[in-house]
């Protein structure tokens, strides 16, 4: 640890962060005036939570070591273009708080299973619970005290250190996992969503302020040795990286050509980065996954929680200047070492990885580089915090509740919801392990496999809310097709990129649902709706179904001509197929709007038609303008 370059002060920094912490998670987690908490107070924080709480929290939930380590690894590897998973989540934010959480509040949903229970059947709600629980302990909370501890190591030095505890070996990596999970666990088991939301919100000030400290002083450190100030330093590596030899280099591009470098494009495949697949994992990942959807439902009111939405896509353009320009920085040092050869720099990046913690350890100065490492633990920990309380949710109020004991009272419900949180934190700790060894890109593997459940899971949750003839059957067979198909793909289309084939699946599902739907015939009749609701639904059907097919017909085109021309070459060369599945995916909206209008009969439990929920205040068309003005100001000036 003498050569991490950590000082007294930046250990004070960081402890004073963690006593703070979980401080202030215990005050939080007290019972108020000797009030037993209830159900919705342990799993919703009692429906408190403001536009600030919730926007902070969502950010804090999201941010972790998948990002800070993953993300930026990936950035050190191919470039920029992965920040495309953080701009395109910022305009799904806006979809989401526009279209689909209103819905789930005003139906006052604890939890996304719950829906699936209310809106279909009891077996579909409770195959997605049990396959919800796997995913959170085996993948989510392993995943992310993985990246956490390598990035920990890394950052003090202490790879591959053995401790000997009552006559056990122990590695210094296992230690920090269990050290991880133990703080996250003290506030967040004992107090539920309203400690984890409300440590959030001073988590996420530590990680996006301590993230761009630590950007920018490693930039002026870069400076320094080109005789030049930070936005100097950035500036002439933006050129070294765009020029000369580096001319076809994808790092500075946030659409990547395949011709440039097909391994990067493999991962980050061109535009398909902004009409592809990853509008399946951004609507499933901050739509219907727990642990992040749970701050907007426990929010005040449904205008509050849409106003956390937009605030949270705003901090989540930030996140790229945060995470992947360190990754790019610690790509052009290793690019340059002759330049660099005087700053005694430690360590290796041995793997893809190791980039961020090797920049922390090597160019942030004594205070600040406590800072960074608190940043980094409370994106950790703020993940880790969340998931404990959301999978305890999940299994008590989606199985216990339900199957086992229904006349819980709140008392017991909480009690149970504690335990099974204890239960994740040491499964998670003994799985880890075996899980999670010997990864280079970990958030580009995290990425894949959470890609064989979302087309499926968009399918089933996306229509269950908005078309009235979403059918129980079609929402089994989507169910049980899901995985299965995305493993088919993994084996039949090995070479291409997890985003294509995930826009693939998502054509099959959609197509078998609505057949299936169509179908069946258990429906009733349909409540009439209004002569204005009908006509608007018709209108938009028209203008949205049309656009659609503009894109299916436009990258059919490019396709077929394949390279006989200069401009379909580059198409094909982005990756413009993508605009198929994209355009399938604005098209099913044209599907369910037109049969929502016209057709006579329902499903027995599809929900009323409420117009309504879908309008939105001035602030919130203001701040959405503001989201897609930045959005297309960064792809056009990083194209």
């Amino acid at each position: 640890m003498s050569l991490s370059g950590f000082e007294t002060i930046d250990f004070v920094i960081f402890g004073a962060y963690i006593i703070i912490l979980v401080a202030l998670g215990l005050f939080l987690s007290r019972n108020k005036d000797g009030k037993e908490k209830s159900a919705n107070d342990y799993f919703l924080a009692g429906n408190t939570l403001t536009w600030w709480a919730v926007g902070a929290s969502l950010i804090a939930a999201n941010i972790s070591a998948e990002q800070f380590i993953g993300m930026s690894g990936t950035g050190y590897a191919d470039g920029i273009a992965i920040a495309a998973y953080e701009i395109m989540a910022a305009v799904t934010l806006i979809v989401i708080g526009k279209f689909l959480l209103p819905i789930m509040i005003d139906r006052k949903i604890f939890t996304i299973p719950q829906f699936l229970h209310e809106r279909y059947n009891d077996g579909v709600g409770l195959a997605f619970s049990i396959l919800w629980l796997f995913l959170y302990v085996f993948v989510n909370l392993t995943s992310v005290a993985w990246l956490g501890a390598l990035a920990i190591e890394q950052i003090l030095g202490v790879q591959g250190v053995m401790v000997s505890i009552w006559g056990m070996e122990i590695s210094m990596q296992m230690l920090i996992i269990i050290g991880l999970f133990v703080v996250a666990g003290i506030y967040s088991i004992y107090g539920g969503l309203a400690s984890v939301a409300w440590t959030d919100v001073m988590q996420v000030t530590f990680l996006v302020g301590g993230g761009l400290i630590t950007a920018f002083v490693a930039l002026g450190a870069m400076g320094e040795v080109m005789d030049t100030d930070a936005l100097g330093a950035f500036s002439q590596i933006f050129t070294d990286l765009t020029s000369g030899k580096y001319l076809n280099d994808p790092h500075f591009h946030l659409i990547i050509q395949e011709s440039h470098d097909p391994e990067a494009f493999a991962n980050v495949p061109g535009i398909v980065a902004v009409v592809g697949g990853v509008w399946l994992t951004n609507l499933g990942y901050w739509g219907f996954n727990q642990y992040i959807i749970q701050k907007g439902l426990a929010a005040k009111s449904i205008d509050e929680a849409k106003k956390g939405l937009v605030f949270a896509g705003f901090l989540k353009i930030l996140i790229p200047f945060i995470v992947v320009v360190p990754g790019i920085c610690a790509f052009y040092i290793t690019e340059h070492p002759d330049m660099f050869s005087g700053m005694n720099l430690q360590g290796e990046i041995m793997r893809s990885d190791d980039a961020y913690p090797w920049l922390i350890r090597n160019f942030t100065p004594t205070g600040i580089k406590g800072l960074s490492f608190a940043a980094l633990t409370a994106a950790i920990i703020s993940s880790l915090a969340s998931m404990f309380n959301s999978t305890s949710t999940l299994f008590t109020m989606d199985i216990y509740k339900k199957y086992i004991n229904k006349g819980a009272s709140d008392k017991k419900l909480v009690n149970v919801g504690r335990l099974t949180a204890l239960a994740a934190l040491v499964i998670a700790a003994i799985a880890v392990k075996p899980l999670l060894g010997g990864l280079d890109q970990a958030f580009q593997y995290i990425q894949e496999y959470s890609g064989f459940i979302y087309p499926g899971i968009i399918v089933v949750f996306g229509l269950g809310l908005l078309w009235k003839r979403a059918s129980s059957t079609a929402a089994i067979w989507t169910s049980i097709l899901t995985i299965p198909m995305g493993v088919i793909f993994k084996l039949c289309l090995p070479d291409v990129a997890f985003q294509l084939r995930a826009g693939y699946i998502f054509i099959i599902l959609l197509s078998i649902f609505v057949l299936i739907s169509y179908l069946d015939k258990k429906y009733v009749k349909a409540e009439a709706i209004s002569e204005g609701d009908k006509l608007q639904m018709l209108k938009w059907a028209k203008i949205i179904g049309c656009a659609g097919a503009v894109m299916i017909v436009a990258a059919i085109v490019v396709v077929a001509l394949g390279n006989s021309t200069a401009w379909s070459a580059y198409l094909n060369d982005i990756g413009f197929q993508a605009f198929i599945f994209f355009g399938v995916l604005v098209g099913c909206n044209a599907v369910w709007l037109y049969s929502n209008s016209i057709d006579t009969v329902k499903d027995s439990k599809a929900l009323p038609i409420k117009l309504e929920l879908f309008a939105t205040t001035r602030g919130y068309t203001y701040g959405t303008i503001g989201i897609c003005v930045i959005t297309a100001i960064l792809y056009i000036s990083l194209w």
